[in-house]
């Protein structure tokens, strides 16, 4: 019996020593590749994937911007050698690109705002409920959008909503009328709602993680109602998520192409859709190039102005509560 435990005993050290064998080996590798007296770059190489990915997009926007500075030749249906700012000047002036681009604008924003007032109590809930299994359920249907592509998310909101849709089936039980509301301008923005909806809790629910429970008892032990709780404590902290949400919200609604293109029919095109009839329809690289720079102009500006108006170290301040709950 003696022997065995002994075995036992001398087998575990052995298998112990094999695997810490293993990590000096590894240690020695990395030692050799990358030497101690070079670890004062190891911050950059944490940024080296980023830095390559951002130079990739810089080339080809530069790239994009040298396009749109060629004005299609229609003679000869390739992009005239001379630089002009005639495409820029199209874009700001034809009615049709104003229109585009206002509608757009308007969208987003609208999307914007209603993804995230229904975001905002989801993920207030998904964090704060105390039941295990209520909140595993929430999660699963806040990332089964994500197994099913915004495709198929927008043709299904063409079956809900079609004229023979469940809706209007619904509708005609109850003695109302059709209602028309695919390839509609309503349309396009419930299903940007419906898509960009897991983003924005996705960013929201680390917001309200970070602020303690405590403080929200505080305040209601402190005589303070739900209401001014929220008011004061929970919406001022959760600035950080709301910043963050509303900004990728944006700036996905904004860049849109498919939801405008399948639940808008046609008739309600952002400027995605400009940008692909452009190259594609009418084989004008020069005009779409265009689009496509102001596009990425008009996203940067309202992002800048976002950040202006609250404060590009907002968020940073999550960290900071967590660094300070830490201590």
């Amino acid at each position: 019996m003696k022997s065995c435990r002994a075995d036992i005993g001398t087998g575990g050290r052995s298998d112990r020593s094999f695997g810490l064998r293993l990590l000096d080996l590894a240690e020695s590798v990395r030692a050799g590749l990358f030497p101690a007296r070079f670890s004062v770059w190891t911050p950059y190489l944490y940024l080296l994937p980023a830095t390559l990915i951002t130079g990739i997009l810089a080339i080809g926007l530069a790239e994009m911007a040298e396009t749109s500075l060629h004005v299609l030749n229609r003679a000869t249906f390739r992009p005239d050698p001379a630089y002009t700012l005639a495409n820029y000047a199209a874009v700001l002036s034809k009615p049709v690109y104003l229109r585009i681009m206002l509608k757009t604008g308007f969208a987003a924003l609208l999307v914007t705002g209603f993804t995230l007032l229904l975001a905002f109590p989801y993920a207030y809930f998904l964090v704060r409920t105390p039941h295990a299994r209520l909140r595993r359920f929430l999660l699963v249907a806040l990332f089964l959008p994500f197994l099913l592509g915004q495709v198929i998310r927008a043709y299904g909101w063409l079956i809900v909503l079609g004229k023979q849709g469940l809706l209007n089936a619904a509708l005609a039980a109850i003695g109302l009328g059709p209602v028309s509301l695919i390839y509609t301008y309503g349309g396009v923005v419930l299903g940007l709602v419906q898509y960009m909806l897991p983003f924005a809790v996705l960013l929201l629910a680390p917001a309200l993680t970070a602020i303690p429970h405590e403080v929200e008892l505080a305040s209601h032990g402190l005589g303070a109602t739900p209401w001014r709780t929220f008011r004061h404590i929970v919406l001022p902290l959760a600035r950080p998520g709301l910043v963050a949400a509303g900004v990728v919200v944006f700036t996905l609604t904004v860049t849109d192409f498919a939801m405008p293109e399948i639940m808008g029919g046609g008739a309600n095109d952002f400027i995605a859709n400009a940008i692909y009839d452009a190259f594609f329809q009418l084989s004008d690289a020069g005009m779409g190039a265009a689009l496509g720079i102001v596009l990425t102009l008009f996203a940067s500006l309202i992002v800048a102005l976002a950040f202006l108006l609250v404060g590009v170290a907002t968020l940073g301040h999550g960290a900071q509560q967590d660094a300070g709950a830490g201590r």
